[in-house]
């Protein structure tokens, strides 16, 4: 008898989890959402998590907050997500600096495919490869040459470890066969602003945020790292046609939760990213600033991030990236 009454007593409880959780998911969310950016202000995380935030906010009538957590490669801002309450409340701006982690750093307090679940891509874009004006190189070949002259003697800039900048750098040199030295910073921001301050030659940073300054000549474009040439600097050649053939790589963020976050959560989420990324006016928008929306479903965006991690493993592994 008392094996019986447990027994049903199992069955009740899977019952009202069962009804619950799509009661949850239609009262979702009834207070502020935190969206914690492992990265620091002004880069495209924090400039997309704000831009997609906001329609968030207007979509589902409860405030969406955007904290930026920079430091250590990711690694705190994203340990606080992981260690949060799965329950939609705290979600994590995420990119590929994420996937390049899995295999860059071994000792992280988390792993991404199994303390996280997949909710949404946001974006993706291409980068671009600039030069302070005073480096003696007009074009890509001119600035290759110069390196293989003068090894270890030119640097290029990253906004640390495991990051696109940081491992588009290092797939270069891997590539053309360069020794240039990795400078890496604690934000994009100070990266940049010390490349168009003449401290540091060399950075691959994202178009979405280097466009401005290469057009306004405070620094030289040597070449962008898609597949075909990107809208919005229409002059500049791709590495590959430039004189790297077969290199390619691009940035792009998406959006994650504590594992075991309600899955009627995860979809409603997934669902109002990927009405927000299909606006016209946002796909206009973007595609002005370089970026090209990105929408899958989470077990879409589960496969994606597995290849992605297998994939970056294997530049890790050829490149002989190292965090020091």
């Amino acid at each position: 008898m008392r094996h019986a009454v447990a027994v049903i007593a199992r069955l009740v409880v899977g019952i009202g989890v069962a009804v619950a959780a799509p009661a949850a998911a239609q009262d979702y969310p009834s207070r502020p959402v935190h969206v914690i950016v492992p990265f620091a202000a002004g880069g495209p995380a924090d400039v997309y998590a704000r831009y997609v935030g906001q329609y968030l906010s207007q979509a589902l009538k409860q405030s969406f907050v955007i904290e930026d957590r920079p430091g250590a490669g990711s690694i705190i801002g994203t340990d606080a997500v992981a260690k949060a309450a799965p329950d939609g409340y705290t979600l994590l701006m995420m990119s590929n600096t994420h996937t390049t982690n899995e295999s860059l750093i071994a000792n992280k307090p988390f792993q991404l495919m199994r303390d996280f679940v997949p909710i949404a891509p946001v974006n993706s874009s291409d980068l671009v490869m600039v030069v302070h004006p005073s480096v003696a190189a007009q074009d890509l070949k001119a600035f290759i040459a110069l390196a293989k002259a003068k090894p270890g003697a030119l640097n290029y800039a990253s906004s640390g470890p495991g990051t696109p900048y940081h491992l588009a750098g290092e797939l270069f040199k891997a590539m053309s066969g360069t020794d240039i030295i990795h400078v890496p910073f604690k934000t994009s921001s100070g990266a940049r602003n010390d490349v168009i301050g003449g401290q540091v030659q060399m950075m691959f940073d994202a178009i979405t945020t280097m466009a401005p300054n290469v057009q306004a000549g405070q620094v030289r474009a040597l070449g962008t790292t898609g597949a075909k040439r990107s809208s919005v600097l229409p002059d500049v050649p791709t590495v590959a046609e430039a004189g790297v053939p077969g290199y390619q790589t691009t940035i792009w963020i998406g959006v994650m939760a504590p594992a075991g976050t309600p899955a009627p959560i995860v979809q409603k989420l997934n669902a109002e990213i990927a009405k927000v990324v299909g606006l016209v006016e946002v796909k206009d928008a973007w595609a002005k600033q370089g970026a090209e929306p990105m929408i899958m479903s989470p077990p879409e965006f589960d496969k994606f991030l597995r290849a992605d991690i297998a994939k970056w493993a294997e530049v890790v592994k050829i490149s002989g990236a190292k965090v020091d």
